[in-house]
């Protein structure tokens, strides 16, 4: 009986789960080809998108049409996800610097985009099918509302390209501020312009209801997302329990948002005026909270950074597949004209606000491309407008998902590009190619690090010790080469051929640390970045940065704890065992390639720990092939060691 149930129940969800698993299989894919994009200079997420559309029904059909509506939970998660990353974004002691720049720069964007773009919409209205000879007021309903769209923009863009490029910066900063805010400031904006545009339209007086009714959507969802969900989101971070799992149940609450704004609509559906909770400005609140008046924003932040990547690799893969590319070939002329009215408005907006907030020319000059995206939000809003006007309203979200895709396509690699020209992005560097010679740059001057240096040399490495101190002023080793320095430009380190090296050991103040492994990550994407930690606060700094942390607090309890456990294997890693070492190489014989560990002849004292691949450690048995540039630890006698070394080289 109970089999026969469970399998009535498949039965029942037998769509969803087929289109969910199916779904999840292809977003894995995209994850995989958006690399591709990224190796030539586009963002991961237009990559993401591409995938969809092509796995999308216009084009193979592998996710189908009604896919859209099925999997629509993913996108509301998503959505409330993204939202939480937005409103953690908005960290006052931060922004408070800024707040004259967001100010200024939101109200170019939403003011001057809005009133230019409403006129510029009604000149052009002879030349947009759906507005030809239309009268005054239904025409100058359409440019409120197609202007207050223009508005729209895309957190969840912002976001994924400023996560990718790891981008930091004040133009980045500024950026967040006025995404975030006219993204709460735009949705007050439609609405008042929905209520314009009915009495407009009808020709009835105007109702002052409407607007009170909408005024209380907005307070009522400020105060829900703040208090109510901003508590719920403190209760899986106060957990003793895994990050995974603290991450389901932070999803779950925004989807809850989600279902909170449905069923509050259904069940007052039989009014004249249904009232609408806005899920997305209760979400960017509850993460407003909790990021600024509560103690749990360092565990939200690391949630949010480490579930961000598969939301939103769910996210713009479900919204490639979504968009409805079939309609561009039909409305393109339309679309171009909008596309056009909307880059002009938007270019004369950030110059009015950046003149006004006193920005820097280069900032005012680049300051319209991170806005050009439109993804979500502007679909909700031209999806209410085809349900409110039917009479013109469908016509009008076929021409706004097609701007929305061409605005979807330009978007991420004007903003990406953008943040290159300013040098705002702290994405890893390409690394040098090993040249055979083991390089290693030690910061900071102390008996230890003239004792590793030593060490390093003795084991065949290239070491420069590089100082703040005076020279003349402490007793300069002579056998270890030193570089003093008074800064930590870019320049100073590449004088030091610091690109050439394979490791660099940071031994100064973590606020000294972190400035130069920044420096070391960006611009070199030095392999192994190794730090000695003053201050466990800022363990995560560093561990961004996939930098190697040495805690002194716990390392020598660490250590104890190794010897006790395990005394023999320990003394061998630390090269205490006489003639014994281990070390790391990386495979640059081509002739190599390919071959099984089981059939490589190495010296019979070689044992192989571990092999990186891609820089993840992959677990290796008899039969594992070697790839070129894996990097394999091994443990054997120093003249074994030598001889690996030589056969693993070119």
């Amino acid at each position: 009986m109970k089999l026969r149930i469970l399998i009535d129940y498949l039965a029942t969800y037998k769509e969803f789960i087929v289109l969910t698993i199916g779904f999840l299989v292809i977003a894995v894919s995209a994850n995989q080809i958006s690399k591709v994009f990224q190796k030539i200079k586009l963002p991961l997420i237009t990559g993401l998108i591409v995938t969809g559309v092509i796995a999308g029904p216009y084009v193979i059909g592998l996710i189908p049409k009604q896919a859209a509506h099925t999997l629509n939970y993913i996108n509301e998660a998503a959505l409330a996800f993204i939202a939480f990353a937005a409103g953690a974004e908005l960290y006052l002691r931060e922004l408070r610097s800024r707040f004259n720049s967001i100010k200024w720069n939101t109200f170019g964007q939403l003011v001057v985009t809005f009133v230019l773009g409403a006129i510029g919409v009604y000149l052009f209205a002879d030349s947009i099918p759906y507005m030809a000879d239309r009268p005054a007021p239904v025409l100058w309903s359409i440019s409120f509302i197609t202007a207050a769209i223009f508005v729209a923009r895309s957190p969840a863009s912002a976001i994924a390209v400023i996560n990718e490029l790891r981008a930091k910066g004040p133009f980045t900063q500024t950026v967040m501020g006025v995404t975030v805010v006219k993204d709460f400031l735009v949705i007050i904006l439609f609405s008042v312009c929905i209520s314009v545009a009915q009495t407009l339209i009808s020709g009835d007086a105007f109702n002052a209801l409407s607007l009170l009714i909408v005024l209380a959507e907005i307070v009522a969802s400020f105060l829900v997302g703040f208090f109510v969900f901003g508590n719920l989101l403190k209760i899986p971070l106060a957990l003793k329990t895994r990050s995974w799992l603290k991450a389901i149940i932070v999803v779950v609450i925004g989807y809850g948002a989600y279902y909170l704004s449905s069923v509050v609509a259904e069940i007052t559906s039989h009014l004249s005026h249904p009232f609408f909770l806005e899920p997305l400005l209760m979400c960017i609140l509850a993460s407003f909270y909790v990021t600024n008046y509560s103690k749990y924003r360092p565990e939200f932040l690391k949630i949010i950074n480490e579930t961000g990547n598969v939301v939103y690799v769910a996210f713009f893969t479900l919204t490639g597949a979504s968009l409805d590319i079939s309609v561009l070939g039909s409305v393109i002329g339309v679309a171009g004209i909008l596309f056009m009215i909307r880059m002009i408005t938007m270019i004369i907006g950030a110059y009015a606000g950046g003149y006004l907030a006193k920005d820097p020319p280069k900032y005012i000059h680049l300051g319209w491309m991170p806005y050009v995206t439109q993804a979500g939000v502007a679909l909700g809003l031209a999806t209410m407008v085809a349900k409110q006007f039917p009479d013109w309203g469908t016509a009008f979200a076929t021409v706004i998902v097609a701007l929305i895709v061409i605005n979807q396509f330009l978007g991420p690699p004007l903003f990406k590009w953008a943040i290159y020209q300013l040098g705002e992005d702290r994405a890893r560097g390409n690394a040098y190619e090993y040249d055979g010679i083991r390089d290693a740059i030690i910061v900071g001057f102390e008996p230890t690090s003239v004792a590793l240096a030593r060490q390093l040399q003795q084991k065949g490495w290239e070491v420069q010790l590089a100082t703040r101190k005076a020279k003349g002023t402490f007793e300069e080793p002579d056998d270890i080469p030193m570089r003093y320095i008074t800064n930590f430009e870019p320049q100073v380190f590449t004088e030091m051929h610091a690109d050439k090296a394979e490791a660099i050991v940071l031994m100064l103040s973590d606020e000294e640390n972190l400035q130069i492994a920044e420096v070391f990550y960006h611009e070199y994407g030095t392999r192994d970045i190794i730090v000695r930690l003053n201050n466990r606060f800022n363990f995560q700094k560093f561990a961004a940065l996939d930098a190697k942390i040495i805690d002194p607090s716990t390392a020598i309890v660490s250590l104890l704890d190794h010897f006790v456990r395990s005394p023999q294997a320990t003394s061998l890693l630390l090269g205490m065992e006489a003639g014994q070492d281990s070390r790391d190489v990386e495979l640059l014989n081509a002739d190599i390639h390919g071959i099984p560990l089981r059939d490589l002849r190495l010296p019979s004292d070689i044992i192989i720990l571990s092999i990186i691949r891609g820089g993840q450690t992959i677990i290796s048995h008899g039969y594992t092939r070697l790839r070129i540039k894996d990097i394999v630890t091994i443990v054997g006698s120093d003249s074994s060691l030598e001889q690996v070394q030589l056969k693993f080289d070119r």
